[in-house]
């Protein structure tokens, strides 16, 4: 276990380091000029280059990706901003703070409606009982609400909540964050109706998931045999083809808490919640470089460490899996 951890992390450092290479060339080379925007409409040639010394886009490309990754391990001076402590993923373009300290400010906010929402979306999850119940009442329903339910979108589902369930019937508090620490209550509260639409769409698709799953599972041959010894039902279920069939399931799962962790973009947007995705969007729309390339670069990090251990837990659940 220990030689497989060091390799994939070894793994992990040299796909982010390709990931952050092409994405700082392609964020660099192709959009617009920042310099010439925060320059304004009366800009010389001098007031220019003045600009892009002090935001540290001067240099030819390479060298510029040089400083930032250098900067990473032994942080930066940049001459319109300071001194940038390491780790340093670089200064805003437009509220000149730094890059890292901007997106742990937000992270909370994403990783609150992360997590909350995987919980619910797990909780109520019914596939395995719909496996069970095969072709009954209990399947039937379970498999097309699950159907219907994957079919919608969020931009669709959210408004949609926000009206009935906040507005007109005042059921639900108005979709907010509020830190845990300072209050339990409000921080469930605020978060409830973005947890309820973004966990609707995704119980569906692990109902229909883990239903396919187990369905396979319960019809492999060491369940049969285990029931042919005469062991009860559950105990088939449960030690076997729950077991075998959740390979697949952490898998997926893991590779979603990675995405989500990145900032659920759309599920913010339509909640206004001030999270990673949001300061993307934010980041896009004002050009802000340096912002956008620090929560990719974030994000990516998030779905390889989140594949490294999804690799690690489906060999504690599967012992047919050797990891060397």
């Amino acid at each position: 276990m220990l030689r497989f951890l060091v390799r994939r992390l070894f793994g992990a450092a040299i796909t982010l380091l390709i990931i952050s290479a092409v994405t700082f060339m392609l964020f660099y080379a192709v959009p617009r000029d920042p310099a010439r925007i925060a320059c304004g409409k009366v800009c010389t040639p001098e007031t220019l280059d003045v600009i892009r010394h002090n935001m540290g886009i001067s240099d030819p490309l390479p060298v510029q990706y040089w400083h930032w990754l250098s900067a990473i391990f032994m942080g930066r001076d940049y001459a319109g901003f300071g001194h940038c402590n390491a780790p340093c993923l670089g200064y805003s373009f437009i509220n000149r703070q730094p890059v890292l300290g901007t997106v742990w400010d937000r992270f909370p906010t994403t990783f609150s409606l992360a997590i909350g929402s995987a919980v619910v979306f797990l909780i109520f999850g019914i596939g395995m009982l719909a496996a069970v119940k095969q072709g009954k009442a209990v399947d039937k329903i379970a498999s097309s609400s699950s159907l219907i339910a994957s079919s919608m979108q969020i931009y669709f589902v959210g408004p949609v909540a926000l009206y009935f369930l906040v507005y007109q019937w005042q059921l639900l508090d108005q979709p907010s964050y509020t830190p845990f620490s300072d209050d339990p209550a409000a921080w469930f509260n605020g978060l409830l109706v973005p947890w309820l639409v973004l966990a609707l769409i995704w119980t569906a698709n692990y109902t229909r998931m883990t239903r396919s799953q187990l369905v396979e599972t319960l019809s492999e041959d060491y369940v049969r045999t285990a029931r042919a010894k005469g062991m009860s039902s559950r105990n088939v279920f449960f030690r076997f083809a729950w077991r075998g069939a959740m390979g697949p399931i952490v898998t997926i799962f893991g590779i979603d808490m990675g995405v989500l962790l990145g900032g659920a973009m759309i599920t913010e947007k339509t909640f206004s919640l001030q999270g990673l995705g949001m300061l993307a969007v934010k980041s896009v729309l004002t050009n802000d470089l340096p912002m956008l390339l620090g929560v990719m670069i974030i994000t990516a990090a998030f779905v390889v460490i989140a594949n490294i251990i999804v690799d690690a837990v489906y060999a504690l659940i599967d012992p047919r899996i050797r990891l060397a």
